[in-house]
């Protein structure tokens, strides 16, 4: 399968996760690496956008709860940039609360999860998203 490059033509598969917990990098990256992505992994939001923009993903996983600025500040600078308007981007956050899924869909979120999740359904929403 082919990578996307800039969302556009098709060159393999790959992910960046934007987290700061140890544990949560370490079981995503181990979890999609298994199902045949790349995975690369960005601890803070400071230099977010310009991972994303250096990486060049099929798909962003975005923290809620970062370092600095919240993810969806991070999720407002991606979506104000051309190169990444229409990227694929999965929030994660630990709170769940009916108001972050909803600023997070109206900021331009792909996808919402809350923590704890389960595999399949973090492999689902991956393989959705990039498709």
């Amino acid at each position: 399968m082919m990578r996307r490059t800039f969302w556009g033509e098709r060159m393999g598969k790959h992910v960046l996760l934007i987290e700061d917990e140890p544990n949560i990098i370490e079981a995503i990256s181990f979890l999609l690496q298994q199902d045949g992505w790349k995975v690369s992994t960005h601890s803070d939001s400071s230099g977010a956008v310009d991972a994303v923009l250096n990486i060049g993903p099929d798909l962003v996983i975005l923290d809620v709860m970062l370092p600095g600025r919240s993810g969806f500040d991070v999720l407002q600078d991606l979506r104000r940039a051309s190169q990444t308007e229409k990227l694929p981007i999965l929030m994660l956050t630990a709170k769940g609360q009916a108001r972050d899924r909803a600023e997070a869909m109206s900021l331009g979120a792909s996808h919402f999860m809350t923590k704890p999740f389960s595999n399949r359904d973090m492999l689902a929403a991956v393989r959705e998203l990039a498709t």
